[in-house]
């Protein structure tokens, strides 16, 4: 007679665990979530039970990794309304601008004009930062080029920009040619709903003589404390070259960026005193200081 293979399961094998196995208290359980990846415990830890979801959702939970991790809001008296939002934008800081170093060409850039013998890009004669080997060229009338960022679509929703307004850091590298003077131009807006301004930095025009060293300047400007509506950020720069050579020799731009930056960085080496600068640190005046000035950084 042929035995069955069927398994034979009675209700013995269903018994809940006796009070003899007790659960794992939640507090080793937080304290195993706060030292495992934050993406892991979100998609996966979160999924587990009940008990392990209110975890992973509760502000304290995200604002204790805030703490152990250093990152503070750059202005206190605007504590994040969603402390999981501010900890995840903060960890994905990156620059807005596509194709800031002319490794593209021309491309993710709206040409406003295109003087002389127009926009082109070229190797750099002397590589910035050592990384940094293409650049966008000027020529002998006035060529600016220009992106709009939608920071909603950048993940930047409109009631984060309202509470927390977190500070705004532009930076971008010119440099001049030895044998021809030039002209450098920089316009940073930022815009509401509408596309109109709430705040500007336009620097005066930075101008260089003939026969002058090449070297790559920094132009740097962090917005601060710039009210509610921001909702996109026009970056406009270019320039020319001052006496009107036909061919390319007006000012070189690369490396541009804007970043948005919600945080401060504690290390561990200044607590529990003041904290280190926000990590958009900048010399540069606030966007509410009448007539800005640029901060200019020469690397030789």
């Amino acid at each position: 007679m042929k035995k069955s293979g069927n398994i034979h399961v009675t209700s013995r094998d269903f018994e809940p665990r006796s009070d003899s196995q007790p659960d794992v208290p939640l507090a080793v359980v937080e304290e195993i979530l706060l030292n495992l990846p934050e993406h892991q415990v979100v998609r996966v830890c979160r999924l587990v039970c009940r008990e392990w979801k209110e975890l992973v959702d509760s502000a304290a939970h995200w604002r204790e990794r805030c703490r152990r991790e250093g990152i503070q809001p750059c202005d206190a008296s605007r504590p994040p309304e969603d402390w999981r939002l501010f900890y995840f934008i903060t960890k994905k800081q990156q620059n807005l601008l596509k194709n800031p170093s002319a490794d593209d060409g021309l491309q993710g850039w709206k040409i406003v004009r295109s003087g002389g013998d127009r926009w082109v890009t070229e190797e750099n004669n002397k590589p910035l930062l050592d990384t940094v080997t293409r650049c966008f060229v000027t020529s002998y009338e006035s060529c600016l080029k220009q992106q709009l960022i939608d920071l909603t679509k950048e993940g930047y929703s409109g009631a984060f920009m309202d509470q927390q307004q977190p500070h705004i850091k532009i930076s971008d590298w010119y440099a001049q040619r030895c044998d021809c003077g030039c002209e450098y131009h920089i316009c940073v807006e930022l815009l509401d709903q509408k596309k109109k301004p709430i705040y500007t930095f336009e620097p005066e025009p930075v101008f260089f003589s003939q026969w002058n060293d090449t070297k790559w300047c920094e132009m740097t400007h962090v917005f601060k404390d710039y009210g509610p509506g921001v909702r996109f950020i026009r970056f406009t720069h270019g320039g020319k070259d001052t006496q009107f050579w036909a061919g390319h020799y007006g000012i070189r731009v690369t490396n541009s960026s804007v970043e948005i930056c919600p945080a401060m960085l504690v290390t561990k080496a200044c607590r529990p005193s003041s904290p280190s600068p926000c990590l958009c640190e900048s010399s540069s005046a606030s966007a509410t200081t009448p007539g800005p000035t640029p901060s200019s950084i020469c690397s030789r």
